[in-house]
C-alpha cells in the first residue's frame, strides 16, 4: 500500500470515529446554544500530528488530551512543534484541534473550552493519561460552572491522571481541588513550553523527573529570613487567579496547608493587594507557611515609593497573617521552571546554608517504560545548566 493510499484511509477512519474520542483530530467539540459555533478570527489549522500506536497492546499510558481552558495560540507552528515534541516523547496526542481554535481572545467558545474537560467527566471520550494545558493568558474562569468537577476528579483518581498546568490554567486545577478532591501539578504546557524552538533542557529535565518519581525533593539555596520546619498539603498557583476566587465554590478550603504563590508583570502595592484579599477572606489564617516562586520582578519598581518592594511586601504579609513566608521556588513565569504536585502532601525542612527542601509524596506518576521521555532532553554527553531568572512571557 502507498503512503498516500494508507494515509487516505486513515483520514476517512477518523472522521468515522469522530467523536469516539481516541483521536480528537478528526473530531469538534460541540458548539452552545448560547455562543456561536464559528471563530470570530479565524486562523490556520494545525497539521494533524499522528499518534503512535501504544508500545504494549494493554496500556494507555501514554493517552494525552490537549485542554486549551484560556487563550488562543498565536502560532500554529508553535503547535506543530509541540504536537510533535510530545508525538516523539511517546504520547498519543488527542483532542488536537483545540490548538488552532479560536473565538475572541479565548482557544474557543466557553463551550468548546469547557469540553475539553467536560468530555472527559462525562466519559465521552477516552480518559487520558494526561491533561496537558495549551496555554495560559484568560479565560479559565468562564467556564469552571460548566464542568463536573465531581466526576472528573473522580475518574482522574481511578485513571491516575496527570494534569499539567500554570498560569491561568490554575483555575481549573483548584476548582478540580476544591470540588473534584484531585491534584494536579504546576509543570510545563503545550504551546508554552513544548512549543519552543528550544525548550529551556532544565525545564525538560524537571518534567521528566516530578512526572515519573513518586518521591520528589526540590532544594531551594537561597537565604531565607523565616525558619520553618512543618507539613501538609501544599497547593495554590498564580496569585492573581487566587485572588480571583475567593468567595467563590472554585477556592479549596484547605486548613493546615502549604500555600504556593507566583505572578508575573504586578507592581509590589498590586501584590500586596491581592494577597490582603486572601488574607481578609480567612485564606491566609488557616495555613502553615506560605511558599513564594517568581515573581518577575526585574526592574519593577513602585510608582509612588520605589523603595517599597518585593521584600516589604513579603515582610508585611508575614508580619500580618503571622506566619512564615518562604521566597525563591523555582516556579513561575520564567524559562527555567521545576514540575511538582500541587494538592500532594509535603515537608518543608531547613537546610544548613540557611535555604530549604520542600518534599512531595501521593501523587500519580506516568509510565517512563511506555514513553521515550529522553527525546526531550540533548545528547546525554551535553551538561544541563539551569538559566535561573531567565524571562518567559509565554504562558
Amino acid at each position: 500500500m502507498t503512503e498516500p493510499t494508507s494515509r487516505r484511509r486513515f483520514l476517512k477512519t477518523c472522521t468515522a470515529a469522530a467523536g469516539a474520542g481516541l483521536l480528537q483530530a478528526c473530531g469538534t467539540a460541540p458548539a452552545s446554544n448560547n455562543a456561536p459555533s464559528a471563530p470570530s478570527h479565524p486562523v490556520a489549522k494545525a497539521r494533524t500530528v499522528y499518534p503512535k500506536p501504544p508500545r504494549h497492546s494493554n496500556s494507555v499510558d501514554n493517552l494525552l488530551r490537549i485542554v486549551a481552558s484560556s487563550g488562543f495560540a498565536e502560532d500554529t507552528n508553535r503547535v506543530n512543534t509541540a504536537l510533535t515534541r510530545l508525538y516523539n516523547a511517546g504520547f498519543t496526542v488527542t483532542n488536537q484541534q483545540a490548538g488552532s481554535r479560536r473565538f475572541q481572545r479565548f482557544a474557543g467558545t466557553d463551550a468548546q473550552r469547557a469540553a475539553d474537560f467536560q468530555d472527559v467527566a462525562s466519559g465521552r471520550v477516552a480518559m487520558p493519561k494526561v491533561l496537558m494545558g495549551l496555554r495560559g493568558g484568560y479565560g479559565a474562569a468562564r467556564i469552571l460552572p460548566h464542568i463536573d468537577f465531581a466526576s472528573l476528579g473522580a475518574r482522574m483518581r481511578e485513571r491516575g491522571t496527570l494534569f499539567f498546568g500554570f498560569s491561568d490554567v490554575c483555575a481549573v486545577q483548584l476548582a478540580l481541588l476544591a470540588k473534584g478532591n484531585m491534584m494536579s501539578f504546576a509543570g510545563p504546557m503545550a504551546y508554552s513550553e513544548f512549543g519552543k524552538p528550544a525548550p529551556s533542557v532544565f525545564t525538560m529535565d524537571a518534567f521528566i523527573k516530578g512526572a515519573t518519581q513518586n518521591r520528589l525533593t526540590v532544594d531551594v539555596p537561597y537565604i531565607q529570613r523565616a525558619n520553618v520546619e512543618t507539613e501538609g498539603t501544599l497547593w495554590g498557583g498564580n496569585l492573581s487567579v487566587l485572588a480571583s476566587l475567593a468567595g467563590t465554590p472554585y477556592m479549596p478550603d484547605i486548613d493546615g496547608g502549604i500555600l504556593f504563590l507566583e505572578d508575573v508583570g504586578e507592581q509590589p502595592y498590586r501584590i500586596e493587594r491581592m494577597l490582603n484579599t486572601l488574607y481578609l477572606s480567612g485564606i491566609l489564617g488557616k495555613q502553615r507557611a506560605i511558599i513564594f516562586g517568581d515573581f518577575r520582578m526585574g526592574n519593577i519598581r513602585d510608582v509612588y515609593d520605589s523603595s517599597y518592594d518585593f521584600s516589604t511586601v513579603v515582610n508585611h504579609i508575614s508580619r500580618t497573617a503571622k506566619i512564615p513566608v518562604l521566597t525563591g521556588f523555582p516556579f513561575g513565569h520564567i524559562a527555567d521552571k521545576i514540575t511538582f504536585p500541587l494538592g500532594a502532601h509535603a515537608r518543608i525542612r531547613m537546610n544548613g546554608n540557611g535555604g530549604y527542601s520542600v518534599a512531595f509524596e501521593g501523587y500519580p506518576t506516568l509510565d517512563a517504560s511506555a514513553l521515550t521521555l529522553d527525546t526531550l532532553l540533548p545528547p546525554p554527553n551535553l551538561p544541563i545548566f539551569p538559566e535561573s531568572g531567565v524571562a518567559d512571557i509565554s504562558e
